[in-house]
Parts: C-alpha cells; sequence; structure tokens
C-alpha cells in the first residue's frame, strides 16, 4: 500500500489504496514506518533534502481501516499508542523539510498524518474534523490538541459533538494548514515548491524545525526563543551553506547549497 520514490533530492511517500480511501491497518502503518527510516537513511547521507507525503485518489487518508475491526476484542491503545503514535512521532522528527498534499478526507489518523508534518497544503474538496460521533469513539492521533490549540475549545467540541467536516478553505482560514488551493493543481504545485525547498539550505531548515518544535512542546517565551535561535545561528556559520550563500549574495548570484 505505500510507495517511496527518491529522485533529485525528493523522497515522495504515496498512500496507494485509493479503493478504501488509503485507510491504515495495522501492516501499513508498518510500511509507512518502513518508508520514512529508508527515506531517513537518505537524508543522513545527503540525497534527501525534502519530503513529500500524498495519498492516491479521492482521498488523503480516511483514518483507521476498521473493516475488519471486531469491536469487542478490539485493542484501541495498541494500534494509537504502540503503532500510530511512534509513527507520528518520527514523521515528526524527520531530518529535512516535510511537506503533505492532502485532497477529500483527512479524518483520524490521516489527519495525525498532517499534523506530524511540517507543512500542509489541502485541496479546497478536502474533509477535516472528526466524524468519530457516529462510531461512539473520539478524536485521536492529536486531532484534540490541533484543533484547541488553533480553534479555541468551543469550537473543537462543536466539530466533535456534531461531527461537521470543515473544507480546506475553512480550515486554512482557521488557521490548521499553511495553504489551499483546487484540488486539480494540488499536486503539481506541491511537487514544485518542495522541489525548490530540496535545493535551499537543509541545515538551517532543519534548525528552524527543532526551533518551531520546541516553541511549541515548551512553551518558550521571547527571550528564551531568542536564545535559542542566537545559538542555532552561532552554529550555522561555520557551515558551508552559510559561507556560500553569504559570498552568493555578495557576488550577486544565486546560491548552490549543498545541504
Amino acid at each position: 500500500m505505500i510507495e517511496l520514490s527518491i529522485a533529485n533530492n525528493v523522497a515522495e511517500v504515496v498512500l496507494n489504496a485509493p479503493q478504501k480511501m488509503n485507510a491504515l491497518n495495522e501492516e501499513a502503518l508498518a510500511e509507512l514506518e518502513k518508508a520514512y527510516d529508508d527515506a531517513a537513511a537518505a537524508a543522513a547521507d545527503g540525497s534527501v533534502r525534502a519530503l513529500l507525503l500524498r495519498g492516491e485518489g479521492r482521498g488523503f487518508c480516511a483514518g483507521r481501516d476498521i473493516s475488519g475491526v471486531v469491536p469487542e476484542t478490539d485493542d484501541a491503545y495498541g494500534y494509537l499508542g504502540n503503532l500510530v503514535t511512534p509513527l507520528l512521532k518520527k514523521m515528526a522528527a524527520f531530518p529535512a523539510p516535510t511537506f503533505a498534499a492532502a485532497q477529500g478526507a483527512c479524518l483520524g489518523v490521516g489527519l495525525g498524518l498532517l499534523i506530524a508534518t511540517d507543512v500542509v497544503y489541502v485541496a479546497d474538496n478536502a474533509k477535516i474534523g472528526s466524524p468519530f460521533a457516529n462510531l461512539g469513539a473520539t478524536l485521536d492521533s492529536g486531532g484534540h490538541w490541533l484543533f484547541t490549540e488553533r480553534l479555541g475549545p468551543h469550537r473543537t467540541l462543536d466539530l466533535i459533538y456534531t461531527a461537521d467536516l470543515m473544507s480546506g478553505e475553512e480550515a486554512v482560514r482557521a488557521g490548521l494548514f499553511s495553504r489551499t488551493m483546487p484540488a486539480d493543481e494540488l499536486l503539481d504545485s506541491t511537487r514544485a515548491t518542495v522541489a525548490k525547498v530540496a535545493q535551499g539550505a537543509t541545515g538551517a531548515f532543519r534548525a528552524s524545525k527543532e526551533l518551531v518544535a520546541n516553541i511549541r512542546d515548551q512553551r518558550l517565551g521571547l527571550w528564551s526563543a531568542v536564545d535559542e535561535e542566537n545559538t542555532a545561528q552561532g552554529e550555522l556559520c561555520k557551515s558551508e551553506d552559510y559561507a556560500e550563500g553569504f559570498k552568493a549574495f555578495q557576488e550577486k548570484r544565486k546560491p548552490v547549497f549543498k545541504g
């Protein structure tokens, strides 16, 4: 179900089970984890400098594949706590910029995959929210955090209680994700952006990625964040890319970064 390709410093990970809206069972989660491990190994040797995650077909990912789940014997914690959460943490820690292109259903674990990605572009036909009211279950994979953080508690519980879904445009307007665009433009546009980022200063991007994560997770205040910025800049100024960037500026030419 999971496909990985690497070309021109970009790893592209594809959820390819459109007949079931790319819903993920335990086997698919293992495949997805391996794809990220393989891409991270390629990033370590410099052959991957950006990653794109996408879903084939009408939907990005409809969440957990529950077609074969027996509720009386289901181990929901085992699926989420032992499989999904470690995967999401691994995705969030990927050692290069990550992007997702998401269309149609982005629900449950599918929403979690987006939360664990650095930059998310969604199609105008995206469907984002909490459908779990119809299952007797609750929102998972980081959804409570994302919605409460960006939408506030009232809107979050409104979405959960009613099972209403937001469009891609509404989600971007509310600050959940970065950009929205027509579905037929989403993949080409995202690929173009990822290709550009893959030629950038990857070390500097990694530093910003870590800083943003620390501000989010450690709730850094202004001056603590400034201290971390200063430290990161001090380390970057020793790098080849830093020297190349300044030299290119002074010579009025485009920089050629090595990542």
